[in-house]
Parts: C-alpha cells; sequence; structure tokens
C-alpha cells in the first residue's frame, strides 16, 4: 500500500496528486493508494481520497506502508523515517501558489543528500522516482533528541552552579 499525504498546509498541491495519478493510469503504480489531501480538494476514481484522517487511522496506514508519497513537511518526513519508511517527497513551490516561499526544496535536497529519502524534483514523470524506490534503502533516522535533552540539562545545571 502507498501512502500519500500533503500534510495540514492551507495551500493546494494538485501537482503532486496528478503526478500520483498518472502513475497509477500508466501501469507504475498498481498497489493500493490512500490519500490524505487536508486542504487540496481531489477527487479520483484510482485513489482512496479523504481531506483528513484521525491520528489513529494515519497512524495505521502509517504503519501498514510500504511507500510514503508526501509533500516537504517536516513532521511527516520525520514521523515516517522514525518508522523506517521508504519516502518520495516532493515540494510544495511557491512559482506555483503552493507555499509563501521554497523552503520544501532545501529540506527535501537536504533529507536527500543525507540518504534519508527520494527527493522528486520533477512532477512530470514521477515513474523514475518509484523505480528507484524499489531498491532504496533509506538511511536509519536516529533522533537526537535525548542528546539535545541532557545538554539542556547541562546548561541548566551548570548555570545554576556558576550562580550561586
Amino acid at each position: 500500500m502507498i501512502l500519500v499525504t500533503l500534510g495540514t498546509n492551507d495551500k493546494r498541491f494538485d501537482r503532486l496528486l496528478k503526478a500520483v495519478e498518472d502513475a497509477i493510469r500508466s501501469g507504475a503504480i498498481t498497489d493500493r493508494v490512500i490519500a490524505q489531501t487536508g486542504f487540496t480538494k481531489y477527487e479520483s476514481d484510482v485513489m482512496e481520497v479523504t481531506d483528513y484522517f484521525d491520528q489513529d487511522t494515519f497512524d495505521r496506514y502509517l504503519e501498514e506502508a510500504d511507500l510514503i508519497i508526501t509533500h516537504g513537511g517536516a513532521g511527516t518526513i520525520l514521523t515516517a523515517l522514525k518508522k523506517g519508511k521508504k519516502i518520495l517527497g516532493a515540494a510544495r513551490l511557491q512559482a506555483y501558489h503552493e507555499h509563501v516561499n521554497d523552503h520544501q526544496k532545501q529540506l527535501l535536497q537536504s533529507f536527500a543528500e543525507q540518504g534519508y529519502l527520494i527527493y522528486m524534483e520533477d512532477l512530470q514523470d514521477i515513474r523514475p522516482y518509484l523505480k528507484k524506490a524499489e531498491t532504496f534503502t533509506p538511511r536509519p533516522f536516529v533522533s537526537n533528541t535525548a542528546n539535545l535533552i541532557q545538554l539542556i540539562r547541562d546548561w541548566i545545571d551548570h548555570d545554576q552552579e556558576t550562580s550561586r
């Protein structure tokens, strides 16, 4: 199963949905495709489309999915990486009025350079990215949260000791 998610951004992202739908129609995607489209109102006869899932449903679909196709939202990407999922990411671009700037492009480029995901720079034909995903193994994501928390605790403890 493939999970497509556009996050909660209030701007439309039809380009990504159309690219996925084109890949289904061409036969490049034969799996079941479930799409959470958010503010992008989209109808399809080849994908299961809904605006939003409740958190439990989203978590279940994320767990079941063999591939995540997503916008360049950090929250979605990090959640999928923590689950060890293969991710194809596409940037919402300012030129198409999909976002206020192009920060998703930089975010996806960075994650791709580090081996965490495949950045789909061209949505005209996503078949090459789908093919690459077949053999792609994402770099394991290791959260640095515990180290950051300890660093902050050490800093607070040190600051309290020096102020005595």
